[in-house]
């Protein structure tokens, strides 16, 4: 799970930026909770937690080597790039000239590393940007 201080500029990034489907979000936690976003590929085995919990977000402290890679197969097109850039995403040269070899890396508006990557990894798992599509928490498109 990672923390965010502002769950709405969050999925912004993720969604309308970088392209990945709010798979659902809850808005209204129960007492004790913090409300909730999931971004990911519908129909993967995997998916992105992100809690609005401003606290754990400022004490968070990602480091140069805390990447979130995504094999593409193929280079990021440019035009992706810039939308992520324009939905709050920065390029930034990676610590690792690796990465700079072999993808762009991109920080979020929380820190956090994103690498594009035109290596693979494993079996192919299409990431496709897509329009955004923005849920409730009961799962309803907003």
């Amino acid at each position: 799970m990672r923390p965010t201080k502002d769950l709405d500029t969050t999925e912004t990034f993720w969604v309308e930026g970088v392209g990945l489907e709010a798979l659902w979000r809850n808005d209204h936690p129960h007492a004790g909770e913090h409300a909730l976003l999931m971004v990911g590929v519908a129909g993967a085995v995997w998916h992105l937690e992100i809690v609005d919990d401003p606290a754990a977000a400022a004490e968070s402290r990602p480091s140069a080597e805390d990447l979130l890679v995504l094999y593409l197969g193929e280079s990021a097109d440019p035009q992706w790039v810039d939308r992520i850039c324009a939905h709050g995403g920065t390029v930034v040269p990676s610590r690792n000239p690796y990465w700079d070899q072999w993808g762009v890396t991109i920080k979020d508006p929380d820190g956090h590393l994103l690498v594009l990557s035109h290596r693979t990894w494993g079996p192919r798992t299409t990431v496709t940007p897509v329009p955004s599509q923005r849920v409730r928490g009961d799962g309803v498109p907003r």
